[in-house]
Parts: structure tokens; sequence; C-alpha cells
């Protein structure tokens, strides 16, 4: 098979031949950017020799139950994906990466997981489209789903290659594609605080801030000053960051994290609750600005806690249309499907994970940026979704308004409530408050979803 490098200059001409499961199974860190813990990863082939297309990866579902939806939903994605992209494929390879939960070995995970193994191979041939390859990935082995012979593929698996001793690493290193280690501590970046005392002052801080700031985001003629302040002191935590010594990723975030304090933060990180607002932050995408815009979102996307989970999508957005931007693909997946776990319903994650997963070229939705911050306006959602999504047919209903009809006889809408590790299970009569969520993030959670415009972060 052949992997043809998506990079630019001399390794964009380079053509790496792959031969057999063994070098598929090197091969996937360097095709993702990462290794992919406790992941299901499909990737697309074209023509006759193999190609390499599309690739999706989604976590592994825990209950066995949801297997079959899963691998469904992710044949139609990659397929439909792909005819978009580059046309149907021909074939499609699956890795299912998984390590044992006491490193006993991986056989027992690679059993348990082998019906879902198939599930994702009938999901594919239902498409017409066969799986060439589906490979199982834990504890430093790997086995094949397809290959019946035990004499290349054995019970007890075979050793992957030791790291930087393949042809493919070789070619990666040549090409400067660079493995920026687990999925797990690229998430660590990005995921909310753990330390009690830190979660404690940063959630208080949030509970100070939002009585003040969401009756002002709800009102027509106050939202635009609160755009104001936070724009501008999203610029001052900037210019902090950008002026601090650099340092290695572990300490840089730390030094970042010490650099801003739990009430700009909390300012900061419930102003671009406002999609507008957030749009403008949005072209903080180029040059040496975008490395400190991104360092900001990450340092922001980590104070989002307690209750106030959901409040991260627009941070985990902001750093993976960054990411993406400025050519970090594997960062800019990380951090939307985190933004996506966030809040499932975050339109704006939801159209740039799909644009990133296809291969498209950020530069028209950079230049929709560029040309809005001339203009000193908000590009939004519908011309996001034009340069994104060009060929859906969206009739002539504004995707700008999503209006939330309120329930009859007074009834609540669920929603995804965070609770605090520490809080006892109450039982509630209906309407009724949950006891373990602040009075200011239930109020947030309300202005973000009732607010005059609809739903406005979630777009």
């Amino acid at each position: 098979m052949n992997k043809h490098h998506e990079s630019t200059g001399r390794a964009g001409e380079q053509q790496i031949t792959l031969r057999g499961p063994a070098e598929l199974a090197d091969a996937l860190p360097y095709l993702m950017g990462f290794y992919p813990n406790d992941s299901v990863v499909m990737v697309a082939l074209h023509g006759g020799r193999g190609r390499f297309g599309g690739r999706l990866r989604l976590g592994i579902p825990q209950a066995p139950g949801e297997w079959g939806p899963v691998a469904d939903q992710l044949a139609d994605c990659l397929v439909s994906g792909s005819e978009r992209r580059e046309g149907r494929p021909d074939a499609i390879v699956i890795f299912l990466c998984q390590d044992s939960p006491d490193g006993s070995g991986g056989r027992l995970a690679m059993e348990r997981l082998r019906p879902f193994a198939q599930r994702l191979r009938t999901a594919c041939g239902a498409l017409d489209v066969p799986v060439l390859e589906a490979l199982c990935i834990s504890d430093g082995r790997y086995w094949s789903y397809c290959c019946p012979d035990t004499r290349c593929c054995p019970d007890q698996g075979n050793p992957l290659a030791m790291p930087g001793t393949t042809v493919m690493a070789a070619a990666a290193a040549y090409a400067g594609v660079h493995v920026r280690g687990t999925l797990r501590d690229m998430e660590a970046r990005l995921q909310p605080w753990r330390t009690p005392a830190a979660v404690t002052a940063q959630e208080e801080a949030l509970d100070r801030a939002a009585p003040a700031l969401i009756p002002r985001l709800l009102d027509e003629r106050a939202r635009g000053e609160v755009a104001a302040e936070t724009l501008r002191l999203a610029r001052t935590l900037m210019d902090r960051i950008e002026e601090a010594q650099p340092a290695p990723p572990p300490l840089a975030d730390a030094g970042d994290d010490q650099l801003i304090g739990s009430d700009e933060a909390a300012a900061v990180i419930l102003g671009l609750q406002d999609r507008e607002t957030r749009d403008k932050a949005a072209a903080w995408m180029e040059g040496a600005e975008a490395q400190a815009a991104l360092r900001l979102w990450r340092t922001l996307a980590r104070r989002c806690v307690g209750p106030y989970g959901e409040h991260a999508a627009a941070p985990l957005t902001l750093a993976g249309w960054v990411s993406w931007s400025t050519g970090d693909e594997p960062g800019a997946r990380v951090a939307l499907a985190l933004a996506l776990r966030a809040d499932p319903d975050y339109t704006f994650a939801q159209l740039l994970h799909r644009a990133c997963n296809e291969g498209l070229d950020p530069e028209a939705l950079r230049r929709c940026l560029r040309e809005a911050a001339d203009e000193g306006t908000s590009p939004g959602a519908r011309a996001v979704e034009a340069v994104v999504d060009p060929a859906a047919d969206r009739g002539a209903t504004s995707l700008r308004v999503r209006r939330v009809r309120p329930l009859p006889d007074g009834g609540r809408r669920r929603g995804r409530v965070h609770r605090r590790p520490d809080a006892e299970r109450v039982k509630v009569s209906p309407g009724s408050p949950r006891p373990w969520t602040s009075a200011a993030g239930r109020r947030s959670r309300e202005a973000r979803r009732y607010g005059q415009r609809g739903s406005r972060a979630r777009r």
C-alpha cells in the first residue's frame, strides 16, 4: 500500500510503501500525529495501490450495546465524507487501540473487542466497501482480525516495532512529521483542573462574575460593551503570555496558568459564551498572535471547572480553530473533539471538526474572518457554514437564530448537570434546582440556552 504525504515541498512527492499488518500498525501514530489510546480509527483507501485518504477517530464505546449503532454511523460518516472529498473509497483499514486494564498482555482486550471489529466490518460491507485489514493494538502488540493464518498472526499477537526503527519512522522524520505522545497526553493539556483548591477558587470566581455579566449579555444594548471588554481583556492576557519566557509544553502550561488570575479567566470565559464575541476572537489565527491566542484558549479551557464544564466548548473550539489554521491538524482534532464532548450541539465545533476531518483548506475560513475583522463585524454562523459546507441546502431559514420555546406548565428542559464528585445524590422535585449546582452556574446555563437570540453560544 502507498501513503502519499500531504506535507508540502519535497516530502509531498514521496510515496511510502507499507507491506502487511506490521507496517500498518507502525504507521498509525504517524497518520494521526499521536498514539490514539482507547480509540477506533478508520482510514479510507483509494485506487488499486491503496492510497490513504480520509480518516476518523472515535473513543471506543464502553458499553457493547452501543457498538452496532456506532459502527453503522462511523462507516457511513467515513464513506460519505470520502465521497465529498476524494470519491468513494475502494477499501477501509480499521484500527482498534485499547490497552488491557492491568497490562496483562492485550489478548483479553483483543478478544473483548472482536465483536466490535466484526460489526465495523459488516457495516462497511453493507455500504459495498470492503475492509482490507482490521487490527487490534494493545499492550505493545498487534493482532489481525482478518488473517486466520497463525503462522503470521499467532494467538499471542506480534510485538510492535521499536519506535523510530521502521521505514515509516524514517520517512516521517524526513518529512518533519512528529508524533506528539498519546491522546491522553494531548487531552490532559485541555481538560479542567483537578486540584481541589484550584478548582474551588476558579469556581468561586465564575460564581462571582456570572451574576454581573449574564444579565448584560442578555441585554441588547449592553452586549456590545461586554464584547469590547472581553476582547480587550483577552488581548491583555495574550500580551502577558507572549512576554513570558518560553518553556517546554508541560512547564509552559503551568506557567500560563500562573499568569492569569481566576477573576480574569472567569470574565473572558463568560464573555466568550456570546457567539459574536467568540467569532471576533477567532480572528487571532495567524502569525505570532496565533500562538499566544492558542495558549490563552488552552488555559481558559482548563479553568472551566465544576458546573461550568459546558462553557469549555467556546475556548476549546477556538483552540481547535487556531491549531487547524496554523497547520496542526492532530491538535485541532483533539481540541474540537473535546469541545463536542463538552457540548455536542455546539455548531461551530461541529463544522470545524467536519472540515478538519475532511481535509478542507482553512484558508477560505481565514479569508472570511479577515474580511469580518476589517469591517468590525462577526461573520455569523451562516457565513461560516457556507465556507465549510458550500454544497449544503439550507433553504431560506437563517442559521443565526435558534429560539427556544418555554415548555408548557412551567416545565424545564433537561440538561446535562455536572455533579461534583463529593456531592450526594439527592432526590429533588420536578423544577427544583439541583442541590450541588450553584445559583450563578444555573443562571449562566439559562442565559446560554434561553437568551434573547436563542442558544447563541451553541452556534
